[in-house]
């Protein structure tokens, strides 16, 4: 048996990483599954590699809406250059710990200082539908109202500017008009829903199924159709 949480993701930036790799950060954009379930194992304090719990998540539905301000043909992306690991003291015990390195603890590849690239969505927002088991939904409002550690919406220097939690539904038709009742509320003009599974829109595939977190994560696919107005 299971009901629907639903949660309101608003901030200047956010990142919601997918198909990253060191040097260059992507961001969708919108939410994703592994983002989400990340979230809520913070609000947890879930450690570690919780195949219980993402177990009971894998094949339960997540509809995201997005909003923004302004109507726009996209979404506003900031490319954030970053250095990491420039200007350590590699003498320095403390610094030394900062400076990538290899797997077994020698000098990276071409020195320590490596040149990132990290994108971000600026002022967007979200309502984000979970279908949730009764058995832990209980326990899942709580959390999200009182986080055992800080939640972000991707990145952690992405922090949420409003109530994230916004409350248990019987049904996600519910959820539904919660969320838009907040958009209208705020001015917000709708973007686009994404929905899990085959519908009449533009069809994606995405290895953003968390089945195993920790230091060795594990992700599977699925397929989400993003409708738009």
């Amino acid at each position: 048996m299971t009901t629907y949480l639903l949660m309101w993701l608003e901030a200047p930036l956010q990142s919601w990483g997918y198909d990253s790799k060191f040097n260059r950060r992507d961001t969708l954009n919108f939410p994703t599954k592994s983002g989400i379930l990340g979230l809520i194992c913070c609000a947890l304090g879930a450690a570690g590699e919780q195949l219980e719990l993402l177990s009971t998540f894998s094949t339960l539905s997540q509809t995201v809406l997005s909003y923004t301000r302004q109507k726009r043909e996209c979404e506003p992306m900031l490319c954030d250059f970053h250095m990491v690991g420039s200007a350590y003291n590699e003498k320095n015990p403390w610094e030394s710990l900062l400076i990538p390195k290899t797997s077994d603890g020698k000098k990276s590849v071409g020195g320590g200082a490596k040149m990132t690239y990290r994108y971000y969505l600026q002022d967007m927002a979200f309502a984000v539908i979970v279908e949730v088991p009764v058995k832990i939904s209980t326990d899942l409002s709580e959390a999200l109202q009182n986080p055992i550690w800080d939640l972000y919406l991707g990145r952690k220097n992405c922090a949420p500017t409003d109530f994230i939690y916004r409350g248990l539904f019987s049904s996600d038709s519910q959820a539904y008009s919660m969320a838009m009742d907040i958009a209208e509320q705020k001015a917000l003009k709708y973007q686009f829903k994404v929905m899990e599974g085959d519908h009449n829109g533009d069809v994606m595939v995405l290895n953003d199924v968390p089945i195993q977190f920790g230091v060795h994560k594990k992700y599977r696919d699925r397929r989400v159709t993003i409708v738009y107005p």
